[in-house]
């Protein structure tokens, strides 16, 4: 085959700085390329921007094999493929915003020599729009299926490869292939616009079984069931499974929100109505208010009452507030007139800047003093490993709203507090006995 030549990654945000690092822990060299002249210095420097599990030790143990750089050129004069990782949010439309890509693009040279492989999410329909702008550039699909908090372990584990390819560019899919065969996982090679889809199909169908496992739990409040065992059973059916079957105050993050009104915009551009995707997101959205339900029924009005948000990021292990339900009950905490205290152990930064009228405190015990409530909104493995027996007198009002169904209603109730879950009727999360295991902490710890 020759010399390995290098492999170049445009876009250093999450998805790219992950994937130039562990391809570099592959043995690669990597020239990475970001807009960003900040956050290329801070890169060369040996800073890291993002808070991912693992990645810090990636960079350092590769950095000789890792170029960061602003310009292009350097990625286009090393490498023959390019991994786009630009981002792609939504526009006020519901499209994907292309803008990124179509810089990218713009960018690049006709000559048949490199080949563009598209890790950002895309709308179907957008490899065959890019080759009809540059005909002599070989694209490839190669949709990432990161999850932020494990995103090293799951690009160096991969469940599958989707790689989308046309027949004239089989070389660049081989390619793609080679430097993805190391990993294991299976590899599904398939036509462009298939590739598209998967990503976005995948993503929509677990945003559905989250909505539907919180539909559930709200109807296990009104008849008296208890979801946790609900979820359970349902779960061992192998047909089902039991992953993204924990109810919560609803989904956020980069990628489900993005990506499911993504697919119904999409949809609708063709004149279909997706009518499921759209009662996934309509649930979703309401979820997230029922928590103020729950407070007005144990406080009455909000008016001058203290709440402590534990947690602000929109899952653990990651500082990413994008979409975060935080973002929503802070809002509406202080529309009610109530003020809003938070913790949070890594996304203080971007909390500064999101949520500048809500008071941000240095630890869990500063949060909760002086509270009416607290509510759990990320199940840090921290907030489960308080002493909350200590935390009771800290508050003025002991009611905990765990709204990722993380603490133990048992331990919280003999603390004096009063407790509420997700689909956990009061009856039943009173009568727990200490055997049974808390329902979904394997599942919200880090792999």
């Amino acid at each position: 085959m020759g010399e390995q030549r290098p492999i170049g990654v445009i876009g250093v945000g999450w998805v790219g700085l992950v994937t130039a690092s562990c391809f570099a822990e592959l043995g690669h060299d990597v020239v990475a390329m970001d807009v960003d002249a900040a956050k290329v210095e801070r890169l060369r420097g040996g800073e890291v921007p993002i808070h991912e599990p693992g990645i810090e030790d990636l960079l350092d143990r590769n950095r000789e094999r890792l170029r960061f750089t602003t310009e292009i050129a350097e990625a286009l004069d090393s490498a023959r493929l390019l991994f786009c990782c630009v981002d792609t949010p939504p526009t006020y439309s519901g499209d994907a915003d292309l803008s990124r890509v179509q810089a990218v693009v713009s960018e690049l040279s006709s000559d048949g020599e490199h080949a563009l492989v598209m890790k950002s999410t895309v709308p179907a329909g957008t490899g065959a729009a890019i080759r009809r702008e540059v005909p002599d550039l070989a694209y490839v699909s190669c949709p990432e299926f990161l999850k932020e908090g494990t995103a090293v372990d799951d690009f160096i584990h991969p469940d599958r490869v989707v790689i989308g390819a046309d027949p004239r560019d089989e070389w660049a899919a081989d390619e793609v292939k080679a430097v993805y065969r190391p990993l294991g996982g299976e590899i599904v090679r398939t036509d462009v616009a298939s590739a598209e889809m998967i990503k976005l199909a995948a993503n929509a169908f677990l945003a559905t079984k989250i909505s539907f496992i919180n539909e559930i739990a709200n109807v296990c409040e009104e008849v008296g069931a208890d979801v946790t065992e609900v979820a359970r059973g349902m779960g061992l059916d192998k047909r089902i499974g039991a992953s993204f079957l924990r109810p919560g105050i609803g989904y956020g993050g980069s990628c489900f929100p993005k990506d499911t009104q993504a697919l119904k915009q999409l949809a609708g551009n063709t004149g279909y109505h997706f009518q499921l995707l759209t009662a996934v997101i309509e649930v979703n959205e309401l979820q997230k208010r029922r928590v103020m339900k729950k407070l007005e029924k144990h406080l009455g009005s909000l008016v001058g009452k203290r709440v402590a948000l534990l947690g602000l990021a929109f899952k653990p292990n990651t500082d990413d507030m994008r979409e975060a339900s935080s973002l929503v009950l802070a809002s509406r905490l202080e529309g009610e007139g109530a003020s809003v205290r938070a913790y949070d152990p890594v996304a203080e930064a971007p909390a500064r800047e999101l949520l500048p009228n809500i008071e941000l405190c240095e630890s869990p015990e500063s949060a909760l003093e002086g509270a009416d409530a607290a509510i759990l909104v990320t199940e840090w493995p921290e907030f489960s490993e308080l002493d909350w027996a200590s935390l009771r007198d800290l508050m003025a009002t002991p009611l905990v709203i765990d709204g990722r169904n993380f603490l133990d209603p048992r331990r919280l109730r003999e603390a004096g507090f009063t407790y509420e879950g997700i689909g956990r009727p009061d009856a039943i999360a009173a009568g727990e006995t200490e055997e049974q295991e808390q329902p979904g902490a394997a599942e919200s710890r880090p792999r």
